[in-house]
């Protein structure tokens, strides 16, 4: 099957998790809601023993964890961090994750003068998509992949600048990653329909959701491994991929687009802005689990 082909069909319904932040720890152990799997991003995991690695360990008892990095800057021309790298593995060891992933995104770039210093802007910086940067991002992928000894995935990155350099669009740029490395593609839905809004915002004159559907119909189904849904704030000049909010109807229906052309991929609801109760998770895990039963059809959001 290639990016062109046509939708799949699919009987199965996605599993659904959320993500699992501190200030639900407790009360997601005590109740244990019906999840297929919880997310926690890696970094904040990394030490070994103390609180932070204890209740982990005491989640992956109840659920698979997947592991959702912030911090490996894989497009970055300076490389991977050995330090960064080896907790992640250690990590990845211990709680032997059913996902591992990152962002198409740099953090990491080295100073000229000397001596040569590296430095980390502790952002997701958007990588240009030209086939130097894509050159960077397979071999980083690949020195990641060789490490933990299995294939990661990649997702795409809600941008608020565009490079003139580009010589790719975003989806060629990922589906030739996965081509090259065998990695996953994770797709944020949100982050898709923010880029849409913002570009239209700086003067395009096409409709969000038909270029975000465009941009879901590029990629190759094969290498989609896991589904990313939140929500987002509009100030006015720009719009911010915040997860501070509920999924919007926009997002939802797009989501839907994405299930009758990937098939039923794991899907998570992240929230990291104005954490709410657990409960609003659920059910917005809930809805998209509504959403994954009937993917052709309108379902109330």
């Amino acid at each position: 099957m290639t990016a062109t082909d046509p939708p799949l069909q699919t009987h199965e319904v996605a599993s659904m998790g959320i993500g699992w932040r501190h200030p639900h720890y407790a009360e997601l152990l005590q109740q244990q809601p019906a999840l297929d799997f919880i997310e926690v991003h890696s970094e904040n995991f990394f030490a070994p023993g103390g609180a932070a690695r204890a209740v982990l360990r005491q989640g992956r008892e109840h659920y698979p964890v997947s592991l959702h990095g912030v911090g490996l800057s894989l497009g970055s021309a300076a490389g991977i961090d050995d330090a960064h790298l080896n907790q992640l593995a250690a990590l990845v060891a211990e709680i032997e994750p059913v996902r591992v992933s990152d962002h198409a995104s740099f953090a990491r770039g080295s100073l000229s003068h000397q001596p040569v210093q590296t430095v980390h802007a502790s952002d997701l910086l958007p990588t240009p998509f030209t086939r130097e940067a894509l050159d960077a991002m397979c071999a980083n992928v690949q020195r990641v992949q060789d490490r933990l000894r299995r294939p990661i995935a990649v997702e795409n990155l809600s941008a608020y600048l565009r490079w003139q350099a580009d010589e790719l669009n975003e989806p060629e740029f990922l589906n030739t990653l996965a081509q090259r490395t065998g990695c996953g593609l994770l797709v944020d839905v949100n982050n898709i329909f923010v880029n849409a809004l913002n570009d239209r915002l700086q003067g395009s004159s096409s409709d969000p959701l038909t270029t975000c559907r465009r941009w879901l119909d590029t990629i190759d189904p094969h290498a989609v491994s896991e589904l990313h849904l939140a929500g987002h704030v509009d100030c006015g000049d720009i719009v911010i991929d915040d997860h501070g909010s509920r999924v919007v109807p926009e997002v939802w229906a797009l989501y839907r687009h994405a299930l009758a052309r990937f098939g039923a991929v794991p899907t998570l609801i992240e929230w990291d802005t104005g954490v709410p109760e657990l409960s609003v998770l659920l059910d917005e895990a809930a809805t998209a689990r509504e959403h994954a039963r009937h993917p052709r059809e309108t379902v109330p959001a």
